[in-house]
């Protein structure tokens, strides 16, 4: 799908020749009843008979109307423009033209338009209008093949916003389409395959280790989860350099279970399909990547993927058993099903070598974190408040929002271990927290985030699917930074707790409307 940008009035809009015309009509402008353009003068006539309300997702369609090329119209009321109002009244839009077959498609946006919000309304036309078509044997593949977007301003910023929702929705449409694959089309050899198809380009290395080197490097974390499973793991480096090999990468750590049983502790049979979305954090950076060759911009970039399975064969680690990490540090393993954050831990040791700005590890991590969040914001843990907040602006620009968590020392009482440096569960109670504790215990060298991506890496039910978050927030972290290098803003090492009194949580812009799901995302 191609995105075309042109300053446009809403009556030349009107003669463009596409198959259906999308209208995004903000509350504030009111249209006038005796108006010569055609749209303006009917949405007029329907307000007026309270046949449309000026309230976000609100629609109005038309069809062959005298005076407008394209036979289809829907007016979309966008209300102010915040990202969820633009959010609802692309899918509004988008759900009353999907039957018709659509390959051209114009938008215009009425009143003045923002490069937030253009970007906004091409990703969400993208998500709403996205379909599956892999393992299909009568696929119904997207018809929409060219959106021109129209606005009566222009500029750089417009233009760039349109270039840059190009590259972000091929990079979330890679991240859904490996996501959703189910597990035996999507092995982590496979992973490793893609990588190397996108690490192409003359800007990319891609580097993909076995179980030989992995051994040699001493991941015996990974090894671990990795040890019942008859696929072979792989371990995948990925790096883009956009810059001066001087500066210090950012390095993304993604999650790769391609499928979790559970191991030994194995999961309960109900939705245990969905656990092929256990590497929506893998497909996340590989989604990154994607849009990164598209945008180019100056920065250097690390992606690391440990891939494996974690299954319950006769050789799978066992609750109790003991294991060493890459750094060194000693394991006890109480459950298997924790396995996200053994596999992440040798990342983010091997991390190091490249002497980060900053570290972000992705991860379909705990059900706890669906607790606490829901499926509408991403829990953020890190140790360094300045990354904390460059990651909370770029996921309120981008509309993939996150809320920032705790990360006080008491919550790593629970982690003790009498047998080993540090157990890999705690209890039960604030189970996202402690998780992203055992995590910290690795990252003393450079600042770093955690993103819990749980909730919000695939729908349930009726509309399962993988939504290809975060890489709208990572893709607007990482345009923000290569502007302002990270390196000048962020301290390499983490400041010591203070444990007079507790840490500020730093509050996100709008209200959270928690919506549970089913737990089990260890």
């Amino acid at each position: 799908m191609n995105f075309e940008f042109q300053k446009l009035s809403l009556s030349h809009a009107m003669t463009a020749s596409v198959d259906a015309l999308v209208v995004l009509w903000p509350s504030h402008v009111q249209p006038e009843s005796k108006a010569v353009e055609p749209v303006t003068r009917l949405v007029a006539q329907a307000i007026a008979h309270g046949d449309f309300e000026l309230k976000a997702g609100a629609v109005l369609s038309l069809y062959s109307q005298p005076g407008i090329a394209a036979r289809h119209v829907v007016v979309a009321c966008s209300a102010d423009n915040l990202p969820g109002q633009i959010r609802s009244a692309m899918q509004a839009a988008w759900g009353a033209l999907k039957a018709g077959k659509i390959k051209r498609l114009g938008v215009h946006v009425v009143g003045e338009a923002s490069a937030q919000g253009l970007q906004l309304a091409l990703s969400s036309l993208a998500d709403a209008s996205y379909s599956y078509t892999t393992t299909l044997s009568k696929p119904k593949a997207r018809t929409l093949k060219q959106v021109l977007v129209s606005s009566t301003h222009d500029s750089v910023e417009l233009r760039q916003s349109v270039i840059h929702a190009q590259a972000l929705v091929a990079g979330v449409e890679l991240a859904k389409e490996w996501a959703n694959r189910p597990a035996n089309h999507a092995t982590p050899t496979h992973l490793a395959e893609t990588a190397k198809t996108i690490a192409s380009g003359r800007a990319f290395k891609c580097e993909v280790l076995g179980p030989k080197e992995v051994a040699k490097l001493g991941m015996g974390a990974f090894m671990a989860v990795a040890q019942g499973a008859a696929e072979p793991l792989r371990f995948i480096v990925m790096r883009y350099n956009g810059a001066a090999s001087s500066q210090a990468p950012v390095v993304l750590v993604g999650k790769g279970i391609t499928f979790d049983t559970g191991g030994i502790s194995i999961k309960p049979a109900a939705e245990m399909d969905e656990m092929k979305y256990d590497m929506g954090g893998a497909a996340s950076v590989l989604g990154v990547f994607k849009a990164l060759g598209e945008l180019k911009p100056a920065i250097n970039v690390v992606g690391l993927i440990p891939a494996t399975e974690n299954m319950p064969d006769g050789l799978a680690v066992k609750p109790g058993d003991v294991v060493t990490s890459m750094s060194g540090q000693t394991i006890e393993i109480l459950n298997t099903d924790a396995e996200g954050r053994l596999v992440l831990c040798d990342a983010l040791t091997y991390a190091e070598r490249f002497k980060p700005q900053a570290v972000i590890d992705i991860a379909t991590l705990t059900g706890a974190c669906v607790i606490a969040l829901g499926a509408v914001r991403t829990g953020l843990f890190s140790s360094n408040d300045t990354l904390a907040i460059q990651l909370q602006q770029a996921g309120e620009t981008s509309g993939d929002t996150c809320w920032r968590m705790p990360l006080d020392d008491d919550y790593a009482e629970g982690l003790k271990s009498r047998f080993a440096d540090v157990a890999n569960v705690a209890g039960r109670a604030a189970g996202s927290v402690t998780a992203a504790k055992f995590l910290q215990r690795f990252t003393k060298s450079f600042a770093w985030a955690h993103l819990d991506i749980a909730g919000t890496a695939w729908r349930s039910g009726a509309a399962k699917g993988a939504t290809g978050r975060p890489v709208g927030l990572l893709l607007q972290y990482l345009l923000s930074a290569a502007q302002t290098p990270v390196a000048s803003k962020i301290e390499t090492k983490p400041k010591a707790a203070d444990k007079s009194k507790p840490k500020a949580v730093a509050q996100p812009l709008a209200k959270v409307k928690s919506k549970a799901r089913a737990a089990g995302k260890a």
